[in-house]
């Protein structure tokens, strides 16, 4: 039996069974991995699976392993492509060199609320 040209609702999910795909969740995570199953609730289950972050023009993926997602959190739901995903214009990093950054990042935004607060 073939399936119809368009599956309403979260049903079109069959077509990225054990693709890579890219979450969005509402916290600002992003998550990139194989999609293995869901249901109903577009819960999914991702194996294996990385968290994605991006600092300035660096991103690196921190490997989590098999990840489950419940389907309220999630904002953004996609397929990646191998082929643009080489083609982005950010450069991969390690996962140590991403934590690094990151790192940096937030030491950075906490001085500069810091000096926002400073009385003279």
């Amino acid at each position: 039996m073939a399936l119809p040209q368009h599956l309403p609702g979260n049903a079109s999910l069959v077509e990225q069974l054990d693709r890579t795909i890219l979450v969005v969740l509402r916290d600002g995570r992003h998550l990139v991995g194989t999609l293995r199953s869901f249901d109903q609730f577009t819960n999914l289950m991702l194996h294996p699976t990385s968290e994605r972050y991006f600092v300035g023009d660096c991103y690196g993926d921190i490997d989590l392993g098999l990840y489950v997602v419940r389907g309220e959190n999630i904002v953004l739901l996609g397929e990646v492509d191998p082929m643009r995903e080489q083609q982005m214009p950010f450069r991969k990093v390690s996962s140590d060199e991403i934590l690094e950054a990151k790192r940096q990042q937030a030491e950075d935004s906490d001085a500069e609320e810091l000096e926002e607060f400073v009385f003279e």
